[in-house]
């Protein structure tokens, strides 16, 4: 029997105790030791509901339990950073939810922080591990499918609610940090090669001051790849892979659901749909994948799957769009 590795949370945040954590309990290579809170009541309540033994009522605290060897942070991104480098500096490895942080100057201090402890450190894109990724990734290096030459996503949510942390700016709130992060990361994922320029055009909310709409051209070594993600319209998601003799469509690329099977559609571009082949992939957690992926890290000694070198290249983009959109103009990664 493989052994588990030993995990905390620090926090109580909804997708940790909703999705993420009973997700990874059901992981072969996890044990959920412990969970954190500010409020030992609140982080009792939700150990109670979710079957974990042990309870801290500060994050301190559950850092420097020595029976602790991982810890996953899903705070709010302002955060990420200065905990995670608390909890590499006492000898912990960390994943760490999306965006690892809010600059790439802060991802820097945590490589830093990182190489020191000799700990490892990844950020949560659970879409790198999902069977639906990996699958649209190996199609497009098919010789069937041709060049790639063109990625296109879509994502997007209406939630206008201020006191939602989503809607701080302060908080490393807005549509980029929030799900642009996604297609950037989608995109260079699957061209696997990084952006040489990006243009991008954004709207922000009048009241709350984040961006709730923006377009996005990135141009990459191999082709094109053009994005629109909003917090304020109707919700929607998708990506599509062009190459010059197939298409590849992702039905539901982020939020794969755990409850039913997930489906790619291929093509040859034949406009009435009678080249169209749907692939289709046996119903798993994509959240359980990822924390059993992070552990085999740490077990077996391996890179994890979305390292911070990868997390610091996908926040340079992100950088890029804010500064194209104050622009106006084309900006060099």
């Amino acid at each position: 029997m493989a052994r588990k590795v030993k995990w905390g949370v620090l926090s109580t945040a909804k997708i940790g105790t909703e999705k993420v954590i009973p997700a990874m309990q059901k992981g072969k290579l996890v044990e959920m030791v412990g969970i954190a809170s500010r409020d030992r009541a609140t982080a009792q309540e939700a150990a109670k509901r979710l079957g974990i033994a042990k309870t801290y009522a500060t994050y301190d605290e559950l850092i420097h339990d020595p029976e602790i060897e991982a810890i996953y942070i899903p705070l709010p991104n302002h955060l990420h950073v200065p905990w995670a480098i608390k909890a590499v500096e006492a000898g912990k490895h960390v994943l760490c939810e999306k965006p690892l942080a809010v600059s790439a100057a802060e991802i820097r201090r945590l490589i830093r922080a990182r190489d020191k402890a000799g700990v490892k450190v990844g950020e949560a894109f659970m879409v790198d591990t999902h069977p639906q990724w990996l699958k649209a990734r190996e199609l497009t290096r098919s010789s069937e499918f041709g060049n790639l030459r063109l990625i296109t996503g879509q994502f997007a949510y209406n939630n206008r609610d201020p006191k939602n942390i989503r809607n701080i700016k302060e908080f490393g709130g807005g549509g980029i940090f929030d799900i642009g992060t996604y297609t950037i990361h989608g995109s260079r994922f699957i061209f696997g090669e990084e952006p040489k320029r990006v243009v991008a055009l954004l709207e922000t909310d009048p009241q709350m001051k984040i961006d709730r709409l923006t377009s996005v051209i990135m141009e990459f070594p191999s082709g094109h790849a053009t994005f629109t993600c909003s917090t304020q319209i109707v919700p929607y998601q998708r990506m599509q892979l062009f190459g010059t003799k197939r298409r590849v469509e992702i039905e539901i690329p982020f939020n794969a659901p755990p409850d039913r099977k997930t489906r790619l559609f291929v093509d040859t571009g034949d406009l009435t749909g009678a080249s169209m082949e749907t692939i289709e992939f046996p119903i798993c957690n994509q959240y359980t994948i990822q924390g059993d992926e992070f552990s085999r890290a740490i077990i077996e000694d391996m890179p994890v799957p979305v390292g911070l070198e990868n997390a610091l290249a996908n926040m340079q983009v992100i950088e890029a769009v804010f500064k194209s959109a104050e622009s106006g103009k084309w900006v060099s990664i």
